[in-house]
């Protein structure tokens, strides 16, 4: 096909999120649960309650995100035209030139072959040479759930907003062998090409509760094959979804295409764990000649590993920008109420707003910092300098709207000689279990201190974003929460309200100091530790603490003073031009 002819170059300068599913009781249903009596159930009224204002999101209706070619930013996100749970899943299409004001297209894939009549799942996007851009998805083909890997062309490369796409008749390009099992077969990832003119994805699955990353590799696009090795696997790790694998630079912050070949590079696999809801990656090396990556001695596979956001968040994919030569990394932060309350408001799911990442200096972990175009979002500001908190103490943040707000500050300490011990019987647990036991409320040495956000005049309700503190063996650990627990009055049980949180690497003997970034907007607390160390996204529903009744304070629980300083903005609504009803597929 003279599309697909010739090799070298781009690979990912697009990809599209993987979707999932909604919280439910004290965690998650399982993967792509359908309800069938209520995935056409549309609302009478959408309540717009709980809804952001400067969050991605359709107008009505379960969403679960890009690509960027010829100045265009491409969204690409699940979506069910037809109701506010998941099913009916189609590739919405929205697009935008900053990433932040958006145009919403007719959906771009929707289920109408024999090889997609049963769905049209995730996947990601490649730009070929000739500057074309290939879509490869998973579509389901039968009611077993069989999961085969497609592909989809633009049907006119030169309408700048590609609207129409064509999926031809010689697909699929991927089945099963026996070896896989075929309905846990799905999300490849954007191709990457080799020195050897060979094309390669990955597509995550699982053998024996193994998770794998399956390695494919192509001449020309078309015929794959696959690779005797497993580019990575992690025994007990159950089902990977939506695997994300591309290099990253060893030293400064820009991005790199997928198929960068060069030197002084870490790679980065990221998995989306089906039994725990959450994302986690390693950074290693990728070895070229035996296809298979390998992680640092500093990286873990599985539950004790890093992950991208210790919170709501997951289905996460990144792409090169060659705009602005940085790897951006878009995802998804589903409800946290019922699915009866989803049905009702008549609406489901956010993404998360897009962030720049990069290797930390360590080599260790990513950094995560959001996009620079949301700063044009910014209208009044207000400032605190230099102002002591004492135990117990706290300050209200006062002149800008603090349900939907962009806040950053620093909190700064003389000593740290009050620092807790950390309990050795902690060890095991998570970093958010630590956080159930050492709330914000529970006084220490150093911290908790943090912000208390979507607040109640008198309390009533909050989500305490805070760090603490605490003397390990031969070091200070940092410790990181983000604590729905009193974020709302409402008394439904199958509501999800976890204290999450994650430890921080930093060094605080050398620089007594603690940075913290929030973007609070209504229903979503996106919140950044140490410039972007470490992140936590909470969803909350608040009863009380809503439009203009919503506060915001800063506060100290701690017996060591704590000097801040912040700065916080109002947040204006970008533009969204939502221009299509329902699909007629």
């Amino acid at each position: 096909m003279e599309y697909l002819k010739k090799s070298s170059l781009w690979a990912l300068q697009a990809f599209l999120l993987c979707f999932f599913i909604v919280f439910s009781n004290n965690g998650v249903n399982a993967s792509h649960k359908v309800f069938p009596e209520l995935q056409s159930t549309s609302s009478i009224d959408v309540e717009n309650v709980h809804r952001t204002g400067y969050h991605f999101q359709p107008p009505k209706n379960w969403i679960n995100g890009p690509m960027y070619y010829n100045g265009v930013y491409h969204l690409f996100y699940q979506y069910n035209p037809y109701g506010s749970v998941w099913g009916n899943i189609v590739w919405a299409h929205s697009v935008s030139t900053d990433l932040i004001n958006w145009i919403t297209l007719e959906p771009a894939i929707y289920p109408s072959k024999v090889f997609d009549k049963y769905g049209t799942w995730s996947g990601s996007a490649t730009i070929l040479p000739g500057n074309k851009p290939i879509i490869l998805y998973t579509g389901i083909v039968d009611s077993k759930k069989t999961q085969v890997q497609n592909y989809a062309i633009p049907a006119n490369l030169s309408d700048p907003f590609l609207e129409k796409w064509i999926k031809p008749d010689n697909n699929p390009l991927i089945v099963a062998d026996v070896t896989i099992n075929k309905t846990q077969f799905r999300d490849p990832t954007t191709a990457w090409l080799g020195q050897d003119g060979y094309w390669r994805i990955s597509i995550g699955s699982v053998w024996e509760n193994k998770g794998i990353a399956l390695l494919y590799k192509s001449k020309d696009f078309m015929k794959w094959t696959k690779v005797k090795n497993l580019l990575h696997s992690a025994d007990n790790t159950g089902n990977w979804e939506c695997p994300d694998f591309y290099p990253v630079l060893l030293h400064g912050t820009n991005g790199l295409d997928a198929s960068y070949n060069g030197k002084n590079v870490k790679h980065v696999l990221k998995v989306s764990l089906d039994v725990t809801r959450f994302e986690y990656y390693t950074v290693g090396t990728y070895d070229t000649k035996k296809d298979m990556y390998s992680p640092d001695k500093t990286s873990v596979d599985g539950w004790k590993g890093m992950r991208l956001d210790y919170g709501n968040y997951y289905a996460s994919k990144s792409f090169y920008d060659p705009s602005k030569n940085r790897r951006i990394m878009w995802g998804w932060a589903n409800e946290s109420d019922s699915v009866d309350d989803d049905v009702r408001k008549g609406w489901a799911g956010i993404q998360t707003i897009p962030r720049k990442l990069w290797l930390d200096p360590s080599g260790k972990q990513l950094v995560q910092w959001p996009v620079e175009e949301l700063d044009t979002l910014r209208e009044q500001k207000v400032q605190l300098k230099n102002h002591k908190l004492k135990k117990g103490e706290k300050i209200e943040v006062k002149g800008i709207t603090p349900a939907q707000a962009d806040v950053e500050v620093t909190f700064s300490f003389p000593s740290l000689d009050k620092a807790e011990p950390f309990d050795p019987s902690w060890t095991d647990l998570y970093a958010q279990d630590v956080c159930g036991i050492k709330g914000s409320t529970v006084h220490g040495g150093v911290g908790p201190f943090g912000l208390l956000t979507l607040a109640s005049e008198n309390l009533e309700e909050y989500t305490p974003v805070f760090f603490r503190v605490f003397k390990a063996q031969n070091k200070y650990k940092v410790l990181m929460c983000s604590d729905a627990s009193r974020s709302t009055l409402e008394n439904d049980k199958t509501m999800y309200k976890p204290s999450f949180g994650g430890y921080v690497d930093v060094d605080l003997a050398k620089n007594k100091k603690l940075s913290l970034r929030s973007l609070i907007d209504h229903s979503v607390v996106e919140s950044f530790g140490a410039g972007g160390k470490t992140c936590i996204t909470s969803r909350v529903y608040p009863t009380l603490a809503i439009y203009d009744n919503a506060h915001l304070f800063a506060f100290n629980n701690g017996t060591e003073t704590i000097k801040i300083e912040l700065k916080a903005w109002s947040m204006s609504k970008p533009k969204m031009n939502w221009s299509f009803g329902h699909s007629s597929y």
